[in-house]
């Protein structure tokens, strides 16, 4: 975006606020429109739209970013000072032509979107992690803690909600791995789905979700409302920060313990990262079957060790951890994102078993592993998840 466009946008949107605030009128994009349509500079139609959209999110949305937010491609935008937009479609990250005029405008776009997200960003608070109206996750950091004004990272939600055959369709799962899937949530085996940030767990566990009968319950609790699986009977409790004076915070344990008095067929946490896990896998070993949540692994092998830091943040000993997961969950789904010659994919490279060894330590063994590209093998593991998920 050019410096004499961003002049145009500035201006106008200044001479809209004058006119919003002079006429104690509320800011919607009917007002706006109303107000540009009021200005003495004749736009031409589609040049009236354009500078609607531009001042409408200059003065209430993310400024000359809103454009990047509604492309439907977009999954991330992600802002290093006011040189340097990038953004990710897909295919890993692209450096666009978007810019800041000033260090000041990139500030004030940072705490708009703040405030949008009802959370505070200023010099003695210069962090912020919330979520906007719209479901877009935003992280924001100011100077001085980072050398530009502001540093944005902001997670767009899909544009559509994705079933099992779109993730096929989208090479992230091989066709023949969809019995498989199906057996899992027909079998009401419970499971995590692991994976690094952005290799697309949610995403995923979204999908198969949809595949539960429709006359299943499913609670869902999560930090924000992220997962909206395409099913009749879906109950989703978010957690709440604390207010101005630190009280009021409702957090994952006390919302999992919740869940349970809801008459839940299926408990579902949309992400375990504290001591939540605790309740969790409580819940799981008192009837609650078919229950999962994502976790942030490296590679399903190494979901024993997360379980187990997570469980000592709630007071679990490693052998107690080992214990009840081993006989709370039975499967772990591992998903990667990897550059590939077509570009950046996310896709299943696991799927595994879990049990307990003849020491009690618990074990995830792969019995499904596919690299994105090549046919997808079985280990030894797989007659033993077969009969788990009735598969043989």
């Amino acid at each position: 975006m050019t410096g004499s466009v961003n002049s145009d946008v500035r201006a106008m949107a200044e001479a809209v606020r004058t006119e919003l605030l002079d006429h104690d009128r509320v800011l919607t994009r009917g007002a706006v429109e109303r107000a540009v349509a009021a200005h003495p500079v004749v736009l031409a139609r589609d040049t009236f739209s354009a500078m609607v959209d531009a001042v409408y999110g200059e003065l209430a949305g993310a400024g000359i970013l809103q454009p990047l937010l509604e492309d439907p491609a977009v999954t991330d935008v992600l802002v290093n000072g006011t040189e340097q937009v990038w953004v990710d479609r897909g295919r890993g990250l692209e450096r666009t032509e978007v810019t800041f005029p000033s260090p000041s405008h990139l500030r004030d776009v940072a705490v708009r979107l703040a405030s949008a997200a009802g959370c505070r960003l200023d010099d003695a608070q210069p962090t912020v992690d919330g979520r906007l109206p719209d479901g877009t996750r935003l992280h924001a950091v100011l100077h001085p803690l980072v050398e530009p004004a502001a540093v944005l990272s902001l997670r767009v939600p899909p544009s559509r909600r994705l079933r099992l055959a779109d993730l096929v369709a989208a090479q992230s799962v091989p066709a023949s791995w969809c019995g498989v899937l199906e057996g899992l949530i027909g079998s009401k085996a419970s499971f995590l789905v692991s994976g690094a940030t952005g290799a697309g767990k949610s995403t995923l566990l979204g999908s198969l979700l949809a595949l539960v009968p429709h006359d299943e319950r499913i609670v869902v609790i999560e930090e924000a409302h992220e997962l909206k699986p395409e099913h009749p009977h879906v109950v989703s409790l978010q957690t709440r920060r604390p207010n101005a004076e630190g009280a009021g915070a409702v957090g994952l344990t006390q919302l999992v313990r919740e869940a349970l008095r809801m008459r839940p067929d299926r408990v579902v946490l949309g992400e375990a990262r504290g001591a939540e896990i605790r309740e969790l896998l409580t819940a799981l070993n008192t009837g609650h079957e078919g229950g999962c949540a994502t976790i942030h692994a490296n590679a399903a092998r190494d979901v024993p060790a997360r379980l187990v830091a997570l469980g000592m943040l709630a007071g679990m000993s490693p052998a107690v951890v080992a214990n009840q997961a081993a006989a709370a969950l039975n499967v772990v789904i591992h998903m990667v994102r990897r550059q590939h010659p077509q570009g950046a994919r996310r896709f299943i490279t696991e799927i595994a078993r879990v049990r307990s060894d003849a020491r009690g330590a618990l074990q995830v063994d792969g019995a499904l592993r596919w690299d994105g590209q090549s046919a997808p093998t079985t280990t030894e593991h797989w007659p033993g998840l077969a009969r788990l998920l009735a598969l043989a």
